[in-house]
């Protein structure tokens, strides 16, 4: 016969045996973790996405997405050679933001609203847009944009040769007017800015002087709507010279 403290205790351990944390941590198989996805160039660019969007383009490295992908650096570089290329890919998964969708029948200003929105893409990106000047992206949404690109110049008229350099031109430009737009500039810089236009002495500088009220006036939108009208219409007016070819 048992005594009582026995079974008191035989007890209790019943009760709570269920609800009992243990203290050591049984070691887990490597056959029971969860199998890491396999990595792809489409994931690395969606990763690197997520961190664009999160962290900012200076996070996009490719220590960065190692951990974030878990696995090590020299991984990433057989499917993306360099953090250049990487942030190239980038730039093109976000061109497949660009609205291509056609606006009105004038050909000029449908071409003019592809471009308004290639540079829309980049202001929303700020980061991005400076890495966007030197940049070459090569994916699908990049030749998706240089074939409505195209195909609008020569729904103009445009000859095939000065639409081929023509493309080039435009889209540097609304690249360089995002990158400059999206660059870190306080208030007290344009008003610098635009005091050093105002007041610009007119016996040194009488052209400033005179014209500063149209060197400062227009809104963004008018004046991006206007450098793709003046392109447009040299890029229609402007032969490409003869040589030998690139």
């Amino acid at each position: 016969m048992s005594n009582g403290w026995t079974e008191h205790v035989r007890h209790e351990h019943v009760r709570y045996a269920g609800s009992v944390t243990p203290r050591t941590r049984q070691p887990v198989s490597r056959r029971e973790r969860p199998a890491k996805p396999a990595l792809s160039r489409a994931g690395i660019v969606e990763a690197a996405l997520g961190v664009l969007r999160a962290e900012g383009l200076e996070k996009v490295t490719m220590r960065r997405l190692a951990q974030e992908l878990d696995t090590g650096p020299a991984s990433l570089y057989v499917y993306v050679a360099s953090t250049a290329e990487l942030h190239a890919a980038v730039l093109d998964e976000l061109l497949g933001e660009v609205e291509l969708g056609r606006r009105g029948d004038d050909w000029a200003e449908a071409l003019i609203a592809v471009l308004v929105s290639y540079t829309d893409v980049l202001f929303a990106h700020p980061a991005l847009a400076g890495s966007a000047v030197s940049a070459r992206p090569s994916g699908r949404n990049y030749l998706r944009l240089l074939e409505k690109l195209l195909a609008l110049l020569g729904e103009g008229g445009v000859p095939d040769e000065q639409a081929a350099w023509g493309v080039d031109l435009l889209l540097l430009a609304a690249t360089a007017v995002a990158a400059e737009h999206s660059a870190p500039a306080g208030t007290e810089d344009w008003d610098a800015t635009r005091q050093a236009v105002e007041n610009a002495p007119a016996e040194t500088h009488p052209r400033v002087r005179a014209l500063a009220g149209p060197l400062l006036s227009g809104s963004a939108e008018e004046r991006l709507t206007w450098h793709f009208r003046t392109l447009i219409n040299g890029i229609r007016h402007t032969p490409v010279p003869k040589g030998e070819p690139l």
